[in-house]
């Protein structure tokens, strides 16, 4: 299901202490990507700037700044 861990810990089979708390960016074996993050829906909701919206089985997910900038280097740039 998922292929790699993207940014500094890509390489890393370190699970994180307690397995919780620990943002994270997979790519999964179809090419899309999972994110792993504190789920803000139900605050974030109803602030989602225009022409952005959130469905019944979608959740939005706040993940830290240093998480995807670290990333950035592991993220295609073509789609």
């Amino acid at each position: 299901m998922f292929s790699r861990r993207l940014g500094i810990n890509q390489n890393s089979s370190a699970l994180c202490a307690g397995g919780c708390n620990c943002p994270d960016i997979l790519e999964m074996d179809s090419g899309d990507f999972a994110i792993i993050g504190t789920d803000i829906t139900e605050e974030a909701r109803a602030k989602l700037i225009s022409g952005a919206g959130c469905g019944p089985n979608e959740r939005i997910v706040r993940i830290p700044r240093k998480t995807l900038v670290l990333a950035r280097p592991d993220i295609p740039t073509t789609v």
